[in-house]
């Protein structure tokens, strides 16, 4: 039997969160300013290593116009700082393995070569975050000799050791010692070499690993402080807790919609699970929340598979539903728009690498994507921006969602049928076709 079933963020409904955080809707202290530029952006994750077959900055700078070209907004560095060689990983160990905050791994290239990056991107119209590791650092950073009381010990004493989650479980993360945040001096030297990358690189901003193995009261003075410093920067959380943006945080991981995705695309969930998301989202998080919604990232190419891989021929669809959500900031992840279909290694390097000769038709559609999202203030990230209505279709798993009013010159419609059922919902006659691909199509106001 057909099953119409009408959603609107207005809603509220009491439901549990994935990730057992108290329900916040609103904010203790006054909400995260959003910089201007982040309002209607997207992020692009750039790896260094894997981009180029020289896996340099320098090598990476040439792609600077194209990024322009194709519409990115943020550009967000995986860690550039030297590695760890003390128990590391493969033959060049893992980014996130740092053995010294304020450097510039040789391999990539110098800080110079950075800071040219960074001026270039801005005179682009872009701008540049950081990935930061404020949990742990390789097992021969200079603190080891020179900070020991910054280090986690065991029952013995013994120190440093492997980092641990957050109920002192040792990790899998074997190249990597766990710091201690109880101990004196520690987090305003943290905040001083955070506060170094944005004085001597210009940098806007902030990706923060594991934010949630991280003490909430630290985020809290270490982005008042950074944004005192330096104004609105740009913060994005990898986590997914309502606390983190009381703590200062624009942005985080939308780790939940991640998998609802790849269960929606094999089959192994329908569009209810995507009607009970949306409810949780009204209820749960704060409306200045920013959710970064991804198809693929570092993690999930490296460990989880590609895209086509997870998802099937329905990998574009499912990045239409990310963008189309409300609260949405969009990733497009190294090598996306050139067809990447191919896992890179995590601690070596990539040897099939991307192939930056010819133009891939994928370069097309995230360009599409990109820039519905700039032409129409209705998929806006800001907390002005259009609420969201979705109705999904039961009998032939599908779903549309509209955002802006009808009739409006912003009005944007997305219908996605996940079943080879008859279509349950027809093309909006006032509106033109923008994007098609398996499983979704857009539409939007007709513009002169």
């Amino acid at each position: 039997m057909k099953t119409p079933f009408l959603v609107s963020l207005a809603a509220v409904l009491t439901l549990l969160s994935c990730q057992e955080a108290s329900p916040t809707t609103e904010l203790d202290v006054a909400p995260p300013t959003l910089p201007q530029w982040a309002e209607q952006a997207n992020i692009y994750e750039v790896n260094v290593r894997q981009y180029t077959d020289e896996g340099t900055l320098q090598a990476f700078q040439t792609h600077l116009p194209r990024l322009k070209e194709l519409g990115v907004d943020i550009l967000w560095f995986m860690p550039i700082q030297p590695i760890g060689e003390l128990h590391r990983k493969g033959t060049l160990g893992s980014y996130y393995s740092i053995s010294n905050y304020t450097a510039v791994h040789p391999d990539y290239g110098t800080i110079e070569d950075f800071q040219s990056i960074v001026e270039q991107a801005h005179s682009l119209g872009m701008r540049v975050i950081l990935d930061w590791v404020a949990n742990h650092t390789a097992f021969d950073h200079h603190w080891v000799g020179d900070h020991p009381e910054f280090y986690t010990t065991d029952s013995a004493g013994n120190y440093p050791i492997v980092a641990v989650d957050n109920e002192g479980n040792p990790t899998d993360w074997t190249d990597v010692a766990d710091l201690n945040y109880e101990a004196a001096g520690m987090r305003e030297e943290m905040i001083s070499e955070m506060n170094w990358w944005v004085t001597t690189a210009g940098i806007d901003g902030f990706r923060c690993d594991v934010a949630g193995f991280v003490p909430y009261g630290f985020w809290k003075t270490a982005i008042s402080d950074l944004r005192e410093n330096h104004g609105s920067l740009f913060m994005l959380a990898e986590w997914e807790d309502p606390a983190l943006i009381d703590a200062g945080f624009n942005a985080v991981y939308g780790w939940e919609f991640h998998h609802l995705l790849n269960e929606l695309a094999q089959g192994k969930t329908d569009v209810r699970a995507l009607a009970r998301y949306v409810e949780k989202c009204d209820t749960l998080w704060p409306i200045e929340t920013l959710k970064m919604y991804f198809t693929t990232n570092h993690d999930e190419n490296s460990w989880n598979g590609t895209v086509s891989q997870r998802m099937g021929d329905l990998g574009k669809a499912m990045f239409v539903l990310s963008s189309m959500m409300e609260r949405s900031l969009p990733l497009v992840y190294t090598g996306q728009e050139a067809g990447l279909d191919h896992q890179f290694p995590f601690f070596t390097k990539d040897t099939i690498g991307l192939d930056w000769s010819t133009t891939s038709a994928d370069a097309s559609f995230f360009a599409e994507m990109i820039a519905l999202k700039h032409n129409h203030v209705t998929l806006s990230n800001g907390v002005d921006r259009h609420e969201m209505a979705l109705q999904i279709d039961t009998t032939s798993n599908s779903a549309m969602i509209t955002r802006g009013k009808k009739g409006s010159a912003d009005q944007v419609v997305a219908i996605f049928q996940f079943s080879d059922s008859l279509p349950a919902y027809s093309a909006p006659y006032e509106l033109e076709e923008v994007v098609s691909v398996k499983g979704a199509r857009v539409y939007a106001a007709k513009r002169d």
